[in-house]
């Protein structure tokens, strides 16, 4: 497995950078009798759009960067955010993708992040991408609407190795300021995760960037799950550059990546949900992809593009 290039201590700098401006951003920092540093960037604070992108950036593992733009979406204007990094494979699939599913009692959370590179979640992510991160310093963003208590803080710090005083936990709910600017700003990482599914070697991917709408909050979470994932799903563009032989594979499998390509398509995420029971997994998994994908090989010089941003089912989703 690839070593050298730590997630964990990438992003510590970061966290340190939210740390010192937690007044400005409208989070709040404590530590825990155990010396854990634990920030609320939503459930008991305001938050903000740049601790948003802060967090989007700490989810790369430092390895990437993001910037907050516009989105016009008829005659609507909605912020957005711009995420590219240079090592796609370890910022969005060793470090951004929310692969870790905490369940301690009645406590739950999706977890992403470095830390998930030292607790190895999950295992067979990290075989593929041969990348595991050696840091005696974890760092975790839980997507959750309480905070975690001293039993998770346990299972977290234990899970990656690392003493609970080198424990740092960043939770942020889908229906908060920063929390919707996070999910928004996974695009990338959603775009390379569904090219990896239809077969493509994340390895051969070489860079990727891609911008998303960032959804008005809403103070209902499943309203909010609903808005966050459809700003992905329709409003989401992405572009990779990859090295690989065989374009004709190439083509064929970046034609099966946009979320067009499920029969689910076009109705609002809320409502899809609903339908399944709010479970994710009886959800058509086609659909879990941005709306348009371009790929550019340097092989070749040849460039692919599939999907199209739907601005009917955004306006859609926001008024629904």
């Amino acid at each position: 497995m690839r070593k050298g290039l730590s997630v964990n201590q990438s992003a510590l700098p970061l966290v340190k950078k939210l740390v010192s401006r937690s007044d400005e951003l409208s989070i709040r920092v404590e530590k825990t009798p155990q010396g854990t540093t634990l920030i609320d960037a939503g459930i008991k604070t305001l938050g903000s759009l740049i601790a948003g992108k802060l967090l989007t950036e700490i989810c790369l593992g430092g390895i990437g960067t993001s910037s907050l733009t516009n989105f016009s979406c008829c005659d609507l204007t909605l912020p957005g955010i711009f995420v590219t990094t240079s090592q796609p494979s370890i910022s969005l699939l060793g470090s951004q993708f929310a692969g870790w599913r905490l369940v301690v009692g009645k406590y739950f959370a999706m977890a992403s992040g470095p830390a998930r590179a030292l607790a190895l979640k999950p295992r067979e992510l990290y075989e593929k991408i041969s990348y595991r991160d050696e840091s005696d310093s974890a760092v975790v963003v839980l997507e959750a609407v309480e905070k975690p208590p001293r039993d998770v803080l346990s299972i977290l710090a234990e899970q990656c190795r690392v003493t609970p005083d080198r424990l740092y936990v960043l939770v942020a709910p889908t229906s908060s300021i920063a929390g919707s600017t996070q999910v928004s700003g996974r695009v990338v990482e959603v775009g390379l995760h569904k090219l990896t599914d239809v077969g493509f070697d994340p390895k051969e991917v070489v860079s990727g960037s891609g911008y998303a709408p960032i959804a008005p909050v809403h103070p209902k979470i499943n309203k909010a799950m609903g808005r966050t994932n459809d700003m992905i799903l329709y409003g989401g563009t992405v572009h990779f550059t990859v090295s690989t032989d065989d374009d004709d594979q190439l083509e064929a499998m970046v034609e099966r990546v946009p979320s067009c390509t499920s029969e689910d398509y076009g109705k609002p995420f809320a409502e899809i949900f609903k339908a399944a029971g709010y479970d994710f997994y009886k959800i058509d998994p086609r659909l879990f992809a941005p709306a348009a994908i371009t790929v550019n090989n340097l092989k070749t010089g040849s460039v692919f593009s599939a999907g199209g941003v739907n601005m009917k089912a955004l306006l859609l989703s926001m008024h629904s």
